[in-house]
């Protein structure tokens, strides 16, 4: 069942506005591949504007549900909800709800272009002004520490380099949503605390809503301000980051947390 938040305003005369404070929600949500289910979520649902980590072990079925929340993979079974939107009915008009996240990707894919151009690249398709163009690249490259860098070869950089061009990339379009999935797994640890504060940094000015894949529990401890643990493509647990670290209430979710191998 769609969750809605009504609130009545008397200055709008007794009139009640209904708000829905969730940017996803799962129902019977499963998926599977080659008749073998690898997700299974019975319900979930997440707030707009929170910065959420996901962790467990490996084959969790992490992975899957980010691209299920790209909507790049249809789920084989449930329903999913974007902004209270049911997904599965939009059919053509899906590209609209896509325009409206964007995902990292472990190893980013760039353009054999200019990092400018790479940028670029999303807001180009979507129509905007060449002055506008312009702005807006020239901001998202200063976040990321890359305006020296803007007529370089994106692909002569180095890694860490690379997957700053690719949060650049997300964040000029002012998604409402980014999906990370194990962004900073083959950073070396000064480039992972760079693009750890420049993606706090675009939680807490854009308000954007982050849900981060990520295997460093420790790196889920110091961003996200939810947790959610899969294991075997189930949630046992979620709860807040100090609740989950410190006080978690599935003994599965105290082993990983404490390091010990569970399968």
């Amino acid at each position: 069942m769609l969750l809605l938040l009504t609130l009545c305003y008397t200055e709008f005369k007794g009139r009640c506005v209904t708000i829905n404070p969730f940017v996803y929600q799962l129902e019977d949500i499963s998926k599977s591949y080659a008749g073998k289910q690898v997700l299974s979520v019975d319900k979930l649902v997440i707030e707009k504007g929170k910065f959420y980590g996901i962790i467990g072990p490996s084959g969790a079925g992490k992975s899957t549900l980010l691209r299920i929340l790209n909507l790049l993979e249809p789920p084989s079974r449930g329903n999913l909800f974007f902004n209270g939107i049911p997904v599965t009915k939009m059919g053509k008009h899906i590209l609209d709800l896509r325009r409206k996240m964007t995902m990292v990707f472990q190893k980013p894919i760039l353009f054999d272009t200019s990092v400018y151009n790479n940028v670029q690249y999303g807001l180009k398709a979507r129509g905007y002004t060449k002055k506008d163009i312009t702005k807006l690249v020239h901001i998202a490259l200063d976040e990321v520490g890359l305006t020296e860098f803007a007529n370089r070869n994106a692909r002569s950089l180095s890694g860490g380099e690379a997957q700053r061009i690719a949060l650049a990339r997300a964040m000029v379009l002012k998604p409402e949503v980014i999906l990370l999935d194990e962004p900073t797994s083959n950073l070396d640890p000064a480039n992972v605390a760079m693009m750890e504060k420049i993606t706090k940094r675009l939680h807490e000015k854009q308000g954007t809503t982050v849900i981060m894949v990520t295997h460093n529990i420790f790196q889920a401890q110091r961003m996200a301000e939810e947790i959610l643990l899969f294991f075997k493509g189930k949630l046992i647990e979620r709860g807040s980051t100090d609740k989950i670290f410190n006080n978690p209430q599935d003994e599965r979710t105290a082993a990983f947390i404490k390091g010990e191998m569970i399968y």
